[in-house]
Order: structure tokens, then C-alpha cells, then sequence
């Protein structure tokens, strides 16, 4: 199954949700007005595109549709497809631009992050980078054998230390083990809570110092993982951790399993944090870069 097969059927269930809506409204309205409208944006708010992002994709639309004079709707599908598409540009590639390059991963317990992890590992091997996992997440001792079983299926080496150990020093073994063994790229999985937005922030600024203390030029992502099934929910926890972290990209998780795949579009609208990967399903190989065309495209597909 080529990429594109595996992201369109990974959007399946928010396609055919999607779709339906669209073609209920866009087949019910015989002219464009107020009316059409307002169905239109409560039609992709439900969708999970969110309240902000639906109004600014309807005020695009309604200047488009008074600069060409369209009357009909089945007129201005096209528009809509390309107003969605352009909300989603932005830099999606991970910077590795360092050997080691490092990728510190953050999210709640629940929603695929070690998983994510794993996935993310075997991508990079698979395209001839050597990976190093740096098991940070010590809170609970579960975190750390779930990661290792990932590490093992992923094929690649992991540091890991006890239950409760300090996570930066966790990343800071990880980092010299990275440096001694030439390795490419350093995955440390990190805060696997938001219980307290300072006690987080602490974390995490502990963890970035000794990043930057150890591999001072290293190219540094962090990458937020956030549950698909959760919609605007995960639009929230996205925006408290981008307010504690300051993330770099989102890992969209569980994409396959949800019709609420609209988040996607607010999350990058309404936080300004590109969208780097998304899980559209539990195989090894089943995490995929991001590509906003490819997004788009898989949403608008008819189904057949």
C-alpha cells in the first residue's frame, strides 16, 4: 500500500463523516446566502474543525464567492478544497540537520506517545538513520518496559534507568551515548503529564538545559503527541502544552480510529504548530509524515 493509500484509508472515517455533511449541505442550498452559510459553518464546526477556524474558512469563502459572483454552490466545492489547503502550509519536515539530532517527545499518558515513538524510530531507520531512544518518562516504571518493547520491534538500542529516576539525567546518558555511538538521532520520550503547568515547565527546562549543555549545536525538535479520537479536547491540550513546552510539531496519533480528523486543520490554524506526522494505524510502518496535499486530497476523496 503506497503513502497515499495509507493516509486516505487512514482517513476514512473522517472522510466518509465529512463528506456526508458536505454533501448534505452543499446539496441542500440551490443558491449561496446567509442561510447557506451559517449551515456551512456549523456543518464544519461538527466536523471538529473548530469554532475560530470554521468562521475565518466561511469569511475566505464569502470574499471569494463576492470577487467571482458564484451563485451556486456545487460552484465553490473547489474553493473550499483550496481555502483548507492553504490554512495548512507551513514547515512540516523534522529538523536532523545535526548528527546527533534530537527529538524530545511530550503528551499525556493515553495517547499513543510511547506507541507513536516506536513508530517514529522505525521511520527514521527505515530511512537510513541510526536511532538512539532515551527512555525520560520515569514516572511510571510501565512507561519505561512499554518503550523497550518498542525499542525492540523498532530494532534500535535504548537507555533507560530505574522508576522515578531524574529524567534529564536519563536524557543526559542518552546524549552521550548518542555523541560516543555516532548515532543520528536521539528520541527522548519525556512528560508523559500535564499535572501542573510549572512542575512541567521545570521538567522540561531542566531537560532543555543539559540538551543544550551536551550537544550545543544539535538540532532540537519537540514534538507534541495528541489523540485524534479526543477532537477539540486535543486542540486544548495542545494549546497548554505549547504554553509550557514550546512545541515544534505535532504528532497527530490514532487518526485512523476517529471521525474527527477535522482537528488536524485547527490545530495548525488556531496554535501556528505544524502537524509532522499521523498515525493511521497499528502496524510498525503506520506512522506517516505529514503532507498537506495529501491531507486534503484523502479528505475531499469521494468514496467510490
Amino acid at each position: 500500500m503506497g503513502i497515499f493509500q495509507k493516509i486516505s484509508e487512514g482517513l476514512r472515517k473522517t472522510r466518509e463523516s465529512f463528506s456526508r455533511r458536505m454533501s448534505m449541505i452543499f446539496g441542500a442550498f440551490t443558491k449561496i446566502d446567509e442561510e447557506f452559510f451559517e449551515e456551512l459553518e456549523e456543518t464544519l464546526i461538527l466536523a471538529d474543525v473548530g469554532a475560530k477556524t470554521s468562521e475565518e474558512i466561511c469569511k475566505e469563502l464569502r470574499r471569494r464567492v463576492k470577487e467571482t459572483g458564484a451563485t451556486d454552490p456545487q460552484e465553490i466545492t473547489g474553493d473550499l478544497e483550496e481555502i483548507i489547503g492553504q490554512m495548512m502550509d507551513g514547515e512540516g519536515e523534522l529538523n536532523l540537520s545535526t548528527t546527533p539530532s534530537v527529538i524530545l517527545v511530550i503528551g499525556v499518558n493515553g495517547a499513543g506517545k510511547t506507541t507513536s515513538i516506536g513508530k517514529l524510530a522505525a521511520y527514521l531507520k527505515s530511512q537510513g538513520k541510526s536511532v538512539l531512544l532515551g527512555a525520560a518518562d520515569t514516572f511510571r516504571a510501565a512507561a519505561i518496559d512499554q518503550l523497550q518493547v518498542w525499542a525492540d520491534r523498532a530494532g534500535v538500542e535504548m537507555i533507560r534507568h530505574q522508576e522515578g529516576s531524574d529524567p534529564a539525567a536519563v536524557v543526559f546518558d542518552t546524549l552521550a551515548a548518542a555523541k560516543a555511538r555516532n548515532i543520528d538521532v536521539a528520541i527522548c520520550d519525556t512528560a508523559g503529564r500535564l499535572h501542573n503547568k510549572k512542575n512541567l515547565m521545570d521538567e522540561l527546562s531542566k531537560i532543555a538545559r543539559v540538551v543544550s549543555r551536551e550537544a550545543p549545536d544539535a538540532a532540537v525538535e519537540t514534538l507534541l503527541v495528541i489523540d485524534a479520537n479526543t477532537g477539540q479536547n486535543a486542540l486544548n491540550q495542545a494549546r497548554e502544552f505549547k504554553e509550557a513546552a514550546g512545541l515544534t510539531g505535532i504528532i497527530l496519533s490514532k487518526l485512523d480510529s476517529t471521525a474527527k480528523g477535522g482537528v488536524v486543520i485547527a490545530v495548525k490554524r488556531e496554535l501556528d504548530v505544524p502537524v509532522k506526522f499521523i498515525g493511521v494505524g497499528e502496524g510498525l510502518d503506520d506512522l506517516q509524515p505529514f503532507d498537506k496535499e495529501e491531507y486534503v486530497r484523502a479528505l475531499f476523496l469521494k468514496e467510490q
